[in-house]
């Protein structure tokens, strides 16, 4: 048997950790993207960050650069250089939800035996400029464009990664610089970071040299950053796994290092992560497994507060790595009503002092009328967990489908049975 306690102390904020990658947007529909406002709003997503938009399907038209200033030679200055059609629609639509932003500025991954844009741009500054309009046009309203305040803008994604950058380390470093410091120098107010690190599993795990390698850009990056006065309000960095240990150890190391260089005010964004990778992981992202791999995940990452803003990839309709919706029937799968659990303790705002034995993790979260309660079995066997709750806490069960976020299952006693893989969310008036 095993207990969660959970008393009224209040321990800080709950942190946005239920951001996403893109949005279940599809083009055929045009402006009408209702389902984007649905499932956004009721897991209360608080961001997205658009990187891999629409995937190969967008390739030519959303978010990159060259898909946005199409003609490399044409005026940065006029207005006709720029192609914002598509990508004014998908923001739009993510903005209607009340979610915000992550605007990353760079390219979606090119697989292929050619590359046609990982090459580096031939002018930085002028890349910076193109870039500068993009900022002006969705804050500033310029080119018929809006005032969206979009906070958070990223230099490009993986560049340790040759699919996504075949230059080398000290070209993307001066992209960075000449980039962050020109948006910096206009717009003081915003969050300026990258460059999206590929990960840091040669910390704890076997790797190759290019492995390796990953954790050589980033303590010369730091270095970079920190002798060119780059601005740097946020770092951002990926992981695939199947462990959660795995990936606070990662966060660790990252808040580390960055506390280490003098970054103490720089945000660790992991702005990439899910359950598996490449090799395995696919068909269970959608399952319990998936689900609990999540929940366990978030509660861990609020507990540690390594992490401050974490995005889930990816939440496209069409994309392998989307644990939300089955790809083929676009039916919504159990992982994603974690994230409407954790939407609502994020809502809550309080995250309350509790306790966990065993293998499980536990999240609570309370305003002045509700207290709410996630627990995470992520493990092969059942468990018997007693509940250690306030006095006069009557918990209900809300149900880990459609129905989450209504009147549930009245907890009988104070036994709660929690299957393999497993998660529950509770929440009771106070």
């Amino acid at each position: 048997m095993e207990t969660v306690t959970v008393s009224y102390d209040q321990c800080g904020n709950i942190l946005p950790l239920h951001g996403v990658n893109c949005a279940p947007y599809n083009k055929m529909s045009g402006a009408n993207q209702a389902k984007v406002n649905e499932l956004f709003t009721l897991a209360n997503i608080p961001f997205s960050r658009l990187h891999d938009v629409e995937g190969s399907y967008g390739g030519c038209y959303f978010v990159d650069i060259p898909n946005i200033f199409r003609n490399w030679d044409a005026d940065v200055n006029d207005p006709d250089s720029y192609d914002f059609y598509y990508t004014d629609e998908y923001i739009t639509a993510i903005i209607q939800s009340g979610a915000q932003i992550v605007y990353r500025l760079g390219i979606t991954i090119e697989w292929g035996s050619k590359k046609y844009r990982t090459v580096p741009p031939a002018d930085p500054e002028k890349w910076a400029c193109i870039c500068e309009h993009i900022v002006a046009h969705y804050n500033e309203g310029w080119a018929n464009g809006f005032h969206y305040e979009i906070p958070m803008w990223e230099i490009w994604n993986e560049p340790e990664n040759p699919p996504m950058w075949s230059g080398t380390m000290e070209q993307f470093f001066e992209l960075y610089r000449v980039t962050g410091i020109k948006l910096k120098q206009h717009w003081p107010q915003l969050m300026i970071g990258g460059y999206g690190s590929c990960g840091f599993y040669a910390i704890n795990q076997e790797k190759d040299d290019f492995y390796k390698s990953f954790l050589t850009w980033f303590d010369s990056f730091l270095s970079f950053c920190k002798e060119n006065n780059c601005p740097l309000d946020f770092f951002s960095w990926h992981i695939y796994t199947g462990d959660p240990a795995e990936l606070i150890n990662h966060a660790k190391y990252v808040r580390e290092k960055l506390d280490a260089a003098g970054f103490t005010a720089t945000e660790a964004h992991l702005n990439e992560w899910n359950y598996g990778m490449e090799s395995f992981g696919f068909m269970e992202k959608h399952t319990d497994v998936g689900a609990s791999f999540l929940a366990d995940s978030l509660c861990r990452m609020q507990h540690t507060r390594y992490v401050d803003k974490a995005m889930y990839y990816v939440f496209s309709s069409n994309a392998m790595y989307d644990g939300f919706l089955d790809q083929n029937t676009k039916e919504i799968d159990v992982p994603y009503w974690v994230y409407v659990a954790f939407g609502d303790l994020y809502r809550k705002g309080t995250m309350l002092k509790d306790t966990a034995t065993g293998n499980l993790q536990a999240l609570a979260a309370a305003d002045d009328r509700e207290a709410g309660l996630l627990i995470a079995n992520y493990d092969t066997q059942p468990v018997q967990v007693t509940l250690a709750l306030p006095q006069g806490a009557k918990p209900v069960i809300c149900p880990m489908g459609k129905t989450m976020l209504t009147e549930g299952t009245p907890l009988e006693g104070n036994i709660l049975s929690l299957p393999a893989h497993g998660t529950v969310y509770l929440r009771w008036s106070r």
